[in-house]
C-alpha cells in the first residue's frame, strides 16, 4: 500500500465520482479505476458501491477512508517537521483556541512552555466558533483549548478550566448597569447565534431550552466573535460569553455584566488520539500545573 494509493482513494471519496476524481488528480479514469481495484483487491474488501451518478462509500470503505485521512494527515506532519529542519527552524507546537480560549491560562501555559523548552516555536492558532476539534483532526492544530460541549471524537481530553459567563450589551442598555443580571431578565432580547457551530453547541451557549421550557429569543446570525460583537455594539442583539471574554474583547461601546442562574464554561485541553508527541506532553503537564496553581489559589 502507498500514500498515493490513499490520496486517490480520499479523493474520490470527496468527489463521489471517479471521473471528477481524476482530473481533481491530474490522471486518467481508467488509471484511477485500476488503482482502485488494486486497493480493494489487496485489501479484500469493497470500499465502493457503483452507481450511475458515480460511488457511494460502503460500510468497510468508510471507516477505510477515515484511516486513510488520518495516515495522510500524520504523513503531511513528517513532511512539514523535515521541511522546519531543513530551513533550520526546528520543532513546532501550534496551539489552537477560539475567542478568548482558556482565559489567562493560555497565554500564561504558552509563555511557560516557551521558558521550558525554548528549541520548540508555539504558534497560537485562533480558530471560529467551535472549530478547534476538527483543526485538530485535519492536522491544523497540534494541541488545543476547547470549549464543551464539542465532539471530542479522536480526541483525547481533558479539563483544565472553568469560567462564569456574562453577558453583553450595548452601552446604554437598559441592563447595562447592574451589578449582575439573571438569565430570566434577558428572555425577550434576541440573541446572537451561528450556524457555523455545532447545535448542541449553539444550545449550550444560548441556554436553549430555558429552564421553563422556552427557546431564546433568536437574533441574527454571526460568523466570528468580532462580527458577534458588532452586531452587540449596534444594538441589535445581546449575547452570551465567558467572563474573560469582558477583559479580553473590553470596548468603549460594549458593557459585560455576569450572567447568573447558568452552568459555567468548561475548556478542555486537547489532541489527537495517538498522537502525542514530546512537545503535546510538555504542554499538557505545563498547562496542568498552571490549572492547579490557578485552582490552589
Amino acid at each position: 500500500m502507498e500514500l498515493r494509493q490513499l490520496r486517490y482513494l480520499v479523493a474520490i471519496a470527496d468527489e463521489g465520482n471517479l471521473g471528477r476524481a481524476a482530473r481533481l488528480l491530474y490522471v486518467s479514469q481508467p488509471t484511477l479505476s485500476y488503482a482502485l481495484r488494486t486497493l480493494e483487491s489487496e485489501l479484500g474488501v469493497r470500499l465502493f458501491d457503483r452507481h450511475p451518478g458515480g460511488v457511494t462509500a460502503t460500510e468497510a470503505g468508510g471507516e477505510v477512508i477515515a484511516e486513510a485521512r488520518r495516515t495522510l494527515r500524520q504523513a503531511d506532519r513528517v513532511h512539514a517537521a523535515a521541511d522546519r529542519h531543513r530551513r533550520g527552524e526546528g520543532e513546532l507546537l501550534r496551539v489552537g483556541f477560539q475567542a478568548s480560549g482558556a482565559g489567562e491560562l493560555t497565554a500564561r501555559a504558552r509563555a511557560e512552555f516557551a521558558r521550558q523548552y525554548p528549541a520548540i516555536l508555539v504558534q497560537p492558532c485562533r480558530f471560529d466558533w467551535g472549530e478547534e476539534g476538527t483543526a485538530l483532526r485535519d492536522g491544523r492544530a497540534d494541541v488545543a483549548f476547547i470549549w464543551l460541549p464539542a465532539d471530542l471524537t479522536g480526541l483525547t481530553a481533558e479539563v483544565v478550566h472553568t469560567e462564569t459567563r456574562v453577558v453583553g450589551f450595548p452601552v446604554g442598555h437598559r441592563l447595562a448597569g447592574r451589578a449582575e443580571v439573571p438569565l430570566d431578565a434577558v428572555r425577550d432580547e434576541p440573541l446572537t447565534w451561528t450556524e457555523r457551530a455545532p447545535r448542541d453547541w449553539v444550545d449550550w451557549w444560548a441556554v436553549n431550552p430555558r429552564p421553563d421550557g422556552s427557546s431564546p429569543r433568536w437574533g441574527p446570525t454571526n460568523n466570528n466573535v468580532e462580527e458577534m460583537l458588532e452586531q452587540v455594539a449596534a444594538g441589535v442583539a445581546i449575547c452570551f460569553g465567558p467572563a474573560s471574554m469582558a477583559r479580553y474583547y473590553a470596548r468603549p461601546d460594549l458593557a459585560w455584566v455576569p450572567l447568573t442562574g447558568v452552568d459555567p464554561m468548561r475548556v478542555a485541553l486537547a489532541w489527537v488520539r495517538g498522537a502525542e508527541t514530546l512537545a503535546i506532553r510538555g504542554f499538557a503537564r505545563v498547562v496542568r500545573e498552571l490549572a492547579g496553581e490557578a485552582a490552589e489559589s
